[in-house]
């Protein structure tokens, strides 16, 4: 029988109820549905609407009925519609009329909110740990790779060069804000929206600051409607996972472009990589691509939460039963993600004469050949021009600008002189870019010690 079957005179239709449930993927919310049912039985009876002996006894209910789902041996109806149902249902049977008690002064609206918000603290929590894990992997590569240089690009055409590690360390940031950006989401999500009731709170005299208290959070809501009908929650994790998958898209895009033969600047293990099913010789990096792939799922995770929310006049409204799936495929996706990128990552090998080779093609020092000109005195664009048309020349020549003789570079400006032949070198190039957050060594290892120091906060903020 429908908790609500007083008002109806025709049972439920079995399409509506096959339709309507949820059972099917709520019940990984089963665990979080106890634990605040135990919470809200505790508070129930410190106000004494039930006995503490009747808390108790609903206690033990509770705990048999988690056993036995984690043992997989309860039952799922379909009829029960959602885990909040099915929990509530086997209760009554295993204590008899007492186990209706529980759901004086609360609503299954307020209820899924508790659920699918002491989820998801977890879940960010789980997030943030992986994204340390990866960084660490970042940071150990860099540190082995602190002297390889490789060509730096914009628009995919070389353009200066810098160290491989100062472009690992740059999605060392990014990730760093995808933690902040999490660690603002728990915040708000560790509000605590049992008590609001359907909508209009409740006329019991409950203690929400108790039940906030016995379920670990910071906050209790502070507006009933606004609380069983909020999952801002929701698209705020769902942005910033999207933006975790951005950033890993961006990374997989190189590993793809740098295990080209074209490239050949890495070479992922052959425990990350697959082959063809018709050419032998084939190696394909297919974790990398399919991490990219799954960006685009993850967005759609996001628009998904956000459609559904753009149109909901308050306050619950059934629609938002369509937040979870979205919700569960976002967290699994952004984790499985995040947790093969950084074994992947730990199996690469980087080619670091390739990279130099590379390098040291395509004129990437001119930048320093019209800055050497702007300290002379020269305006810089004026250096611009003079090292472009050198630049042109050196092409109608077919070599590079360190092949070019002193005597040629004087032929466009009096002011070359021998000191230019060692800075137009890669590692002279790379070396002089002292400047905070800059390429050099010395400025990447300041990078890598920033680093240590963010990622010791962040193990601090999580424990």
């Amino acid at each position: 029988m429908k908790p609500w079957q007083g008002r109806f005179k025709l049972n439920t239709s079995s399409l509506v109820e096959e339709f309507t449930a949820s059972i099917g993927f709520d019940r990984r919310l089963h665990g979080y549905d106890i634990k605040g049912s135990i919470a809200h039985a505790k508070m129930l009876a410190k106000i004494s609407i039930i006995t503490e002996k009747e808390a108790a006894k609903i206690e033990e209910g509770l705990a048999e009925i988690f056993r036995e789902i984690e043992a997989d041996k309860f039952i799922f109806d379909p009829a029960d519609e959602d885990i909040h149902m099915a929990i509530e249902r086997a209760l009554i049977d295993k204590i008899g009329p007492l186990g209706g008690k529980l759901h004086t002064a609360r609503s299954r609206n307020d209820q899924v909110a508790l659920d699918t918000r002491m989820y998801l603290k977890d879940e960010i929590k789980a997030t943030m740990s992986l994204i340390i894990e990866l960084q660490k992997v970042l940071m150990g590569l860099a540190e082995e790779n602190i002297k390889v240089i490789l060509p730096g690009l914009t628009h995919l055409q070389h353009a200066q060069p810098i160290l491989f590690a100062h472009h690992l360390m740059a999605y060392f940031f990014m990730l760093e804000r995808d933690f902040d950006r999490l660690k603002d989401c728990y915040y708000r999500t560790d509000s605590m929206p049992l008590g609001s009731g359907a909508l209009a709170g409740t006329v019991f005299p409950i203690d929400r600051f108790f039940v906030a208290e016995e379920l670990g959070f910071s906050k209790v809501s502070e507006n009933s409607m606004d609380s069983v009908s909020d999952r801002d929650f929701i698209a705020e994790f769902l942005s910033a996972a999207s933006l975790i998958m951005l950033h890993l898209s961006r990374l997989s895009e190189e590993l793809v472009i740098w295990s080209s033969l074209e490239f050949d600047f890495i070479e992922i293990g052959d425990d990350f990589t697959t082959g063809s099913s018709i050419m032998p010789q084939k190696k394909n990096p297919d974790v990398a691509e399919i991490v990219r792939g799954k960006c685009g799922r993850v967005f759609g995770d996001l628009m998904a939460i956000l459609t559904t929310l753009k149109s909901l006049p308050l306050a619950y409204n059934r629609d938002l039963q369509e937040d979870k799936e979205a919700l569960f495929d976002g967290v699994d996706t952004v984790q499985t993600c995040l947790k093969v990128y950084a074994a992947m990552l730990g199996s690469v090998k980087v080619k670091a004469d390739k990279m130099k080779t590379s390098a040291e093609k395509g004129f990437l020092t001119a930048t320093d050949m019209a800055d050497y000109l702007a300290e002379k005195g020269i305006a810089f664009r004026d250096a611009h021009k003079v090292v472009g048309e050198l630049v042109a020349y050196a092409i109608e020549k077919s070599v590079d600008l360190k092949d070019l003789e002193l005597k040629e570079l004087k032929s466009f400006s009096p002011l070359f002189d021998k000191d230019v032949m060692s800075l137009i070198l890669v590692e002279t190039s790379v070396e002089r870019r002292k400047s905070f957050g800059g390429t050099a060594s010395s400025a990447v290892a300041k990078e890598i010690d920033i680093a240590k120091k963010m990622l010791k906060e962040e193990e601090i903020w999580l424990t």
